[in-house]
């Protein structure tokens, strides 16, 4: 599989849809810093599963969202697809048929991520297989991220071995046996659980075998408690007829008690009637003298209050005189104040306005002095900016001019050394001839038959075992249908035989032994009634016991009920004259009905001779019990004829399961034949096509060599010619020396022009201040002035009125002090008429307090009398609540003792008596004695009424639970067969990628180093998945160490050699290298690119490079450029530089 494109929309700083192309051979990613270049490796390695939001430099998986900038809002969504070429058909199943795989994911902001390959979406697990299949991952070292070079260097052995299980495929088998583990523990879980559920069973086993025993002395118990209720209820019943006929008797006595007392009241009401009609006279005399009184003392008190009155208004207006007189006094000094104020005032606004017009007029003098130092300063600072950039231009040309010319000796220097070394690899460059490529392709022809005759073989194994897995699923999901079928139907059947079972009785009614056709249930109920509770044993109270009746003649449309019911004979005269019709024809049908007979219809209507009907508007007991036990009896059918069926389904299933196991092995097995034959097709495929690379390489390379030292030499005529022109370009004519004196001298001009241009300014606004404070104090002397003239005018206006007020009160004085005088005669005249009154009131009272007492004594009598009465209506009350209490109370005793025992008070008395139950003499002892009982009931504590039943459901469960223990127990064992089988392919797979991969790490590192040797050892562990890895490493003239005693180039040379040794080992579709030639100077850079170019031509993988170095982008076959034209936001645009070699050509 060969990947093709890679596309961005709204990962990271990526917000617009981009598109990156993976074309065969070298891409290079370049930009600034913070551009967003290491964004596509992560989108690469997150499109392939990767769910680390650490390696993603994210807190949280949303971060990888753009989350907006200063002209973009934040996205909700993020996705990458990945595009993958498949024509070879090496992506696992069942992508296998797909030429092009689209694999793609997409996260939204707090709903996590979504996968899809070709649009249909997959877990995260199956991407991770497809892209571990492909030799690659989110993980693989194919993909160097900033910085793993320096990881790699400090990590510890333990740390390193990883490299190690992704090149040898063990990363996958890590997963497995981790999955494997994980059923392994569940597995030993449920082990566990089973056995404490099987302990649990056995100590709920004991307890219920238990159980039944104390449940049975329940019943025994229960069933005296039920008599002697039953004797409790008819002791109740008998004191419940005494209390009636006693409360009847006092009742009657409170009846006569009532009548005397309601005679006597009526007497004393009449003497109360009279006594109040002797009140009224006294009553009207004593209200008469009352309000003559009143008014009396109302005359005084209004005669008082105007005497009051003109007293007041004596002393107010006296006040008011002085108010007035201290008014005139402060308004004539008011008025001096101002004629003073407003002479002081008029001298001074004329003094003023004399010196205003005496002062010299400067402004417009200064002003064009001001605007003369204006333009001085202006002018000056002209010139000295004139000055300033002519200076910053000669400087510039003159650095620009140096610059350029030591860049051009510099890049001739590069040139020349690039060129001898280019021509001392092509002298170095011989002819290499291939002689065994005719036998390594032999050799993969015979390898790659006997591939393809072991894969036949496992895809004819693998149709075999899903066609027995198909048939296996079929004959599962039947038993299990047929086993849920039966497993209904045997509850059903136990719910109903358990609701049959709650009316057992001592003589079972006729109830049970009736059995009517389908349909027919809630007919037999209607036409027999509660009649089908007695029973047929002759001992029982109600009993059936038989009558011979001849068979009525019924009218045409009505059936005998006979016909559709199975009862016993001495039912048969009962059947006999019942019929059924249908619901429609029943109303008419009725009317034509014999004497004695009953009509009823199917779904439970009754219609009786003599006119009565019956609806049915809800199920009858009988019918339902009827109905259940209809059902019962199918159910019970069913159950005989299922279980057959469901052994012979499980005992195919068995046979089933055990071919279908037989073919898990035989694929197994068939399985392991091509995966080391195709260990040696991959081997004679790499020995092809590494002869082919290499014959290519070098052809390639000479080509390649010969193209570069063509270019250098123009380029190197180019440089001379540009070192010559730099040389020659002449010196500018004006110096800066001379132009810095020049601004010097301008700005001290500017200076001196800035200083007169702030004195005028300061002259000018003195002179302003000044001419606007003589004029701000004119106007303030001004409005003081009108202020007093105002003044003066209202206080003249003021003393005007208050003289005329004064006069007005003076008079209005000397009228107020005569009043007083004439209020004493008036006052002894109405003293005589109070005197009076006072006198009458008196008299009056006396009388009305006599009549008052004689109506208040007959009135206490009347309500003795009628208290009396009260109390006798209120005791013969109590006594017909009484009476009614106790009727209640026998009723509720005759309605409890027939609830209870179905029987009359007498009929339940003739029954207990001929069973004999021992009674007590009287309700107390009999209470007592089913206390005791109840109370050692209640000491059984709760009594499970279905233990034998639960014993052998328990044990049931307890055999079935030790059969699946049994299976459980080889699950086990296989699940650990298993594990130690991946263990044993994880060893010898990471052996054999470590001596892959030493091999190729000492043939690199000689290569980047020009010599010195290098090793790997597994250390720590004697057992290869728990070793680590250390690194030995000898450069050129130095002593075999751990790479940690070298130095930080050495260290990132060796872990490079490293990481190419791994890629080598086990190549991946692409290869993604971010600035790993970062700690790298040029020479170890140009080692690093050669090394580059050959891991190119000796694979097929497509190498994605990250990088800043000038040397390392020469080297690219096309270039990628992250630009960041708004700030957050990255774009990407792309050079193809051999295409543009070519236009240049």
């Amino acid at each position: 599989m060969q990947f093709q494109r890679l596309r961005l929309v709204g990962f990271k700083s990526f917000v617009d849809p981009t598109e990156v192309h993976i074309t065969p051979g070298l891409t290079g990613i370049v930009g600034p810093n913070g551009c967003g270049k290491s964004n596509v490796l992560e989108a690469l390695r997150w499109v392939m599963g990767a769910n680390s939001a650490k390696a993603m430099r994210g807190q949280g998986m949303d971060d990888v969202i753009f989350a907006g900038a200063a002209d973009r809002p934040a996205r909700s969504h993020a996705e990458v697809s990945l595009s993958i070429d498949n024509a070879q058909r090496r992506a696992p199943q069942p992508f296998t048929d797909s030429a092009v795989l689209e694999v793609s994911r997409r996260i939204d902001r707090g709903q996590g991520s979504t996968y899809r390959i070709n649009g249909k979406e997959v877990r995260a697990r199956d991407v991770q297989l497809l892209f571990a299949d492909a030799s690659t991952g989110a993980n693989s070292p194919a993909l160097v991220r900033q910085g793993q070079i320096s990881e790699l260097i400090a990590a510890k052995p333990q740390n390193r071995r990883r490299i190690l299980e992704e090149a040898g495929g063990v990363s996958g088998l890590h997963t497995r046996r981790h999955e494997a583990e994980l059923r392994l523990k569940a597995a030993e879980t449920n082990l566990d659980r089973l056995d404490d559920i099987g302990k649990e069973l056995e100590t709920a086993l004991t307890r219920l075998k238990r159980e039944a025993r104390q449940a049975e002395k329940y019943r025994k118990i229960s069933a005296e408690i039920r008599a002697l209720q039953s004797a409790v209820l008819l002791a109740r019943w008998k004191e419940a007829v005494q209390a009636r006929d006693d409360a009847t008797a006092a009742l009657r006595e409170a009846e006569v008690e009532v009548g005397r007392t309601e005679v006597a009241a009526a007497h004393a009401r009449t003497e109360a009637l009279n006594a109040q009609e002797g009140l009224k006279p006294a009553r009207e005399e004593d209200a008469v003298a009352g309000a003559v009184l009143h008014r009396a003392t109302l005359e005084r008190d209004r005669l008082d209050m105007a005497e009051q009155a003109a007293r007041a208004e004596v002393e107010r207006l006296e006040r008011e005189a002085a108010r007035i007189a201290a008014d005139l006094t402060r308004e004539t000094a008011m008025a001096g104040d101002a004629e003073s104020e407003l002479t002081r005032l008029s001298d001074a606004v004329a003094a003023l306005e004399a010196e205003i017009e005496a002062a010299p007029t400067r402004g417009p003098e200064l002003d064009r002095a001001l605007e003369q130092a204006e333009s001085a300063r202006q002018t000056a600072e002209a010139e000295v900016e004139r000055l300033t950039s002519e200076l910053a231009a000669v400087e510039a040309r003159a650095r620009a001019e140096a610059a350029r010319r030591e860049e051009a000796e510099t890049r001739l220097a590069r040139l020349e050394a690039s060129r001898a070394q280019t021509a001392a690899e092509r002298e170095a460059l011989a002819p290499s001839e291939t002689p065994e490529q005719a036998e390594a392709e032999a050799a993969l022809a015979r390898a790659q038959s006997d591939l393809a005759a072991a894969r036949e073989a496992v895809e004819q194994a693998e149709a075999d075992r899903a066609e027995l897995a198909r048939a296996e699923q079929d004959a599962r999901t039947t038993a299990r249908t047929l086993e849920d079928k039966l497993g209904r139907l045997q509850t059903e059947a136990r719910g109903l035989a358990q609701l049959l079972a709650r009316g057992k009785r001592d003589h079972p009614p006729a109830l049970d032994s009736v059995q009517a056709a389908r349909g027919y249930e809630a007919a037999l109920a209607a036409a027999l009634g509660e009649d089908l509770d007695a029973a047929l044993d002759p001992a029982a109270a109600a009993h059936w016991s038989g009558a011979e009746a001849a068979p009525p003649v019924w009218p045409e449309g009505v059936a005998p009920l006979s016909d559709h019911v199975t009862a016993p004979e001495a039912l048969s005269a009962r059947l006999a004259w019942c019929g059924v019709a249908p619901a429609d024809r029943a109303p008419h049908l009725s009317r034509l009905l014999p004497v004695g007979a009953r009509l009823v219809t199917a779904k439970g209507d009754l219609y009786r001779w003599d006119g009565l009907v019956v609806r049915a508007e809800a199920p009858r007991p009988a019918a339902i019990r009827l109905e259940q036990r209809t059902r019962l009896s199918e159910v019970e059918t069913e159950i005989d004829q299922g279980r057959p069926a469901l052994d012979a389904a499980q005992a195919e299933l068995k046979s089933l399961t055990e071919r279908l196991r037989s073919a898990d092995e035989a694929v197994k097995a068939a399985r392991l034949v091509p995966f080391t034959l195709d260990k040696a097709v991959t081997t004679a495929r790499d020995r092809v096509e590494a002869l082919a690379r290499d014959t290519a390489r070098r052809e390639a390379r000479a080509q390649s060599l010969d193209e570069a030292l063509a270019r250098l030499d123009t380029e190197i005529e180019a440089a001379s010619a540009a070192v010559a022109e730099s040389r020659a370009i002449e010196s500018p004519a004006t110096s800066p020396g001379d132009l810095r004196s020049r601004v010097a001298e301008a700005r001290t001009a500017v200076e001196a022009a800035r200083a007169a241009t702030a004195q005028a300014r300061l002259d000018r606004d003195t002179e302003a201040r000044a001419v606007e404070g003589r004029t701000r104090q004119l106007h303030t002397l001004t409005r003081e002035r009108h202020a007093w003239s105002g003044r003066g005018q209202e206080a003249r206006t003021r003393l005007s009125a208050l003289e005329a007020e004064q006069a007005t009160t003076a008079d209005q004085l000397k009228v107020a002090a005569q009043a007083p005088d004439q209020f004493t005669g008036k006052r002894n005249v109405l003293l005589d008429t109070l005197t009076a009154a006072e006198t009458r009131k008196k008299a009056a009272s006396d009388a009305l307090s006599v009549a008052e007492t004689r109506a208040t004594e007959a009135d206490r009598a009347s309500r003795a009398a009628d208290a009396a009465a009260s109390q006798a209506r209120e005791a013969r009350a109590g006594l017909v609540e009484r009476a009614r209490a106790t009727e209640d109370a026998l009723d509720l005793a005759v309605n409890r003792l027939r609830e209870a025992s179905q029987l009359s008070p007498e009929a339940l008395e003739a029954k207990l008596s001929e069973d004999a139950v021992a009674r007590p003499a009287d309700v107390a002892g009999a209470e007592s004695l089913l206390s005791g009982l109840e109370r050692e009931r209640e000491h059984l504590g709760a009594v499970n009424l279905r233990a034998e039943e639960e014993v052998g459901e328990y044990a049931d469960r307890l055999e079935a639970m030790r059969t699946e223990r049994a299976d459980l127990t080889g699950a086990i064992a296989r699940l650990r067969d298993g594990i130690d089988e991946l263990n044993a392919e994880g060893r010898e797979r990471l052996l054999a990628a470590f001596d892959i991969i030493n091999d190729n790490f000492k043939a690199l590192f000689e290569a980047l180093f020009d010599g010195g040797q290098a090793e790997l050892k597994l250390v720590e562990s004697d057992d290869p998945l728990e070793a680590g890895l250390e690194i030995y490493a000898c450069p050129p003239g130095k002593r075999l160490a751990v790479m940690s005693l070298m130095s930080g180039g050495e260290q990132a040379l060796t872990a490079a050699a490293l990481i190419f040794a791994v890629f080598l080992a086990n190549p991946a579709p692409v290869c993604v290298l971010d600035e790993v030639d970062a700690p790298l100077d040029d020479a170890n850079v140009d080692r690093f690119c050669r090394m580059l170019n050959e891991m190119r031509n000796r694979t097929d993988t497509r190498f994605i490079v990250i990088t800043h170095n000038p040397v390392t982008m020469s080297r690219m076959d096309r270039l990628y450029g992250v630009t960041m034209p708004e700030r957050g936001v990255s774009q990407l645009v792309s050079v193809d530089l051999r295409q543009a070699e070519k236009l240049v050509a």
